[in-house]
């Protein structure tokens, strides 16, 4: 997998930086470089590339207008590149994959990398389905509906993870999806419980979601997931809200929009 790249900076010297650091990752392929807005967001509707490194504070359109005048187009992956925590809040909630400080670190533009690959394997993933039930539905329709049939009912032990590879505090954890007791967010980071340990996951709730079976993980609340078999005892709150008391003894709140899961103990 070849990951087409654009860099986008006025500084020609973070330019040259950035190249030089991405030479060590044999499947990045640097397509244009730009350096100012404008010029990304036609190199962007041009290349069609798959990741933009964009800087933030350019003149004229900075890097949150080239986001935006993206909007009419399917957009590549963003890594914001920048000198200015302050802007990290709205990155994220731009979609970046990353955000990066200046001068760029190895390890942090490695991590970058790692995520950028897992989107992409994600996307190109579901565009292979995707033509496959298209080529099948034109030239084999009896055979569409079966391998339909055949996805819907696929046991969920081969459509959901039973270990999750959590890289935190310079260590890879493999961690067994069934101890999972509960998953709080925050912003772009998962925070994950077992009965021993707590890990941070730097992935967003969405796409965690989409990994764990939810006949056993469901949100109980906007920002927390909880393992369902985890759950002892549910404890009435006021409001028609309630605590899950969890294995270990935590408390879980389940707010009122998710009362329907706890129905599942009470009936």
């Amino acid at each position: 997998m070849t990951i087409r790249t654009i860099l986008v900076d006025d500084e020609s010297l973070a330019i040259q930086g950035l190249q030089l650091r991405l030479q060590a990752h044999e499947d990045v392929e640097i397509v244009e470089a730009c350096t100012n807005g404008r010029e990304a967001i036609r190199a962007i509707k041009t290349h069609k590339p798959d990741l933009v490194f964009l800087d933030i504070q350019m003149p004229g359109f900075d890097g949150f207008s080239v986001v935006q005048g993206m909007m009419e187009v399917e957009p590549p992956l963003f890594i914001f590149v920048t000198a200015y925590s302050d802007h990290a809040i709205r990155a994220f909630e731009a979609q970046a994959v990353d955000y990066l400080m200046k001068p760029v670190e190895e390890g942090r533009l490695a991590d970058a990398l790692d995520r950028v690959r897992q989107r992409l394997t994600e996307k190109r993933q579901v565009q292979e389905v995707e033509k496959l039930r298209e080529v099948l539905a034109e030239v084999a329709p009896q055979a569409m509906t079966d391998f339909a049939a055949s996805e819907d009912g696929a046991p969920a032990s081969n459509r959901f993870e039973k270990l999750i590879n959590i890289k935190d505090r310079g260590q890879i954890f493999r961690v067994d999806v069934d101890s999972i007791e509960r998953i709080d967010a925050a912003g772009d980071y998962m925070c994950i419980y077992t009965a021993d340990n707590s890990l941070i996951l730097r992935e967003t709730m969405k796409d965690l979601e989409k990994r764990l079976d939810p006949r056993n993980f469901q949100r109980v609340h906007r920002s927390t997931i909880v393992n369902l078999s985890q759950v002892r005892q549910v404890k009435p709150h006021t409001n028609g809200e309630c605590f899950l008391v969890l294995e270990s003894g935590a408390q879980v709140k389940v707010s009122r929009s998710y009362r329907d899961v706890v129905a599942r103990f009470v009936h």
